[in-house]
């Protein structure tokens, strides 16, 4: 079980979030929000990769910063296109986190060849990364977010770049690993979620709007036909003057 117990970012003057408290267990969680939300924020902090200003995430029921990697152990994070090294060939690049991660090299050519598969991108594995697509970074990332059968899993926009095929290859996946684990998903492709989310967490200004099941959010919110809706319902106002959302 994941933990947030009011949590608060600060950048100078500027407050990221506002005093969030989530409490997550087995399952698949969409985080949905208008640019600048705290979304990126939320993740780094759940991820150990920022420090909150005041709160705590708890694994659980243990403070996660002082689990230290035991913590990060159970831990997969995809980012949006970082950390990659445009000289190693993918096969290098999915060794390397591996081995980041402990995996036993005994272990490692199985788990390898699992989450390339996973991905689709066993015909590409040697090939160097800056050759990549934007799309083929995005399922790099997301198959060494899951390498070692982590936990708790966080994807930040995992199905950017991606065509509509590889996005339903991705959703599918992601929800056919979800059974015994935390899975948190930020995006700004709603379909990509609804189908699959178990709850979804609503956020704007840095603090959470909503939290619910996709058919209770849409009986809240004008009783609307789908995720979209409730979106448009509850950020329209944002996403006037946000041109790079996509629904």
């Amino acid at each position: 079980m994941l933990e947030l117990q009011n949590i608060t970012k600060h950048y100078g003057t500027k407050q990221a979030l506002d005093h969030i408290s989530l409490t997550l267990e087995n399952g698949i969680y969409g985080l949905l929000g208008p640019n600048g939300a705290g979304k990126s924020t939320l993740m780094n902090i759940i991820t150990g990769n920022l420090k909150p200003t005041s709160g705590m995430v708890l694994w659980n029921g243990k403070n996660a910063h002082d689990m230290g990697a035991a913590y990060r152990s159970l831990l997969g994070y995809a980012p949006q296109q970082q950390g990659l090294y445009d000289t190693f060939t993918g096969i290098r690049f999915l060794s390397y986190m591996a081995t980041l991660k402990g995996i036993s090299k005994k272990e490692q050519k199985g788990e390898i060849q699992r989450v390339l598969d996973y991905v689709n991108l066993t015909e590409k594995a040697y090939r160097p990364i800056g050759t990549y697509s934007g799309g083929m970074k995005q399922r790099i990332l997301v198959a060494q977010a899951i390498l070692g059968d982590p936990h708790l899993v966080v994807l930040d926009e995992p199905t950017a770049g991606l065509d509509p095929k590889e996005r339903v290859r991705i959703r599918e996946n992601i929800r056919n690993i979800s059974g015994d684990k935390i899975i948190l998903v930020s995006t700004h492709v709603v379909s990509d979620i609804e189908s699959i989310a178990n709850e979804i967490i609503l956020l704007r200004e840095g603090k959470i709007v909503d939290h619910d099941t996709v058919p209770s959010l849409c009986k809240k919110h004008g009783d609307v036909k789908n995720l979209e809706q409730v979106y448009l319902q509850v950020f329209g106002e944002e996403e006037a003057n946000d041109s790079s959302h996509t629904i």
